[in-house]
């Protein structure tokens, strides 16, 4: 058995109160990892291109206040 077997067929046995608290724990870690990832995005430029480009929208009228 892996050991993400272990931990899934754990987690089956668990009362709903704490599999709710590691659904919660997951979701906070994957909000982490994506705020890492734009950053790290925005950091190497990766995001230039799209920030360019909805200036250049923006400047052309192709927008509307939010």
């Amino acid at each position: 058995m892996t050991r993400v077997e272990e931990i899934t067929a754990a987690i089956a046995e668990l009362p709903p109160d704490e599999i709710a608290q590691i659904r919660a724990w997951l979701e906070e870690r994957a909000e982490a990892e994506w705020d890492a990832q734009i950053e790290r995005d925005q950091q190497s430029g990766k995001l230039d291109s799209l920030v360019d480009r909805a200036l250049a929208q923006d400047k052309a009228g192709h927008t509307r206040p939010l």
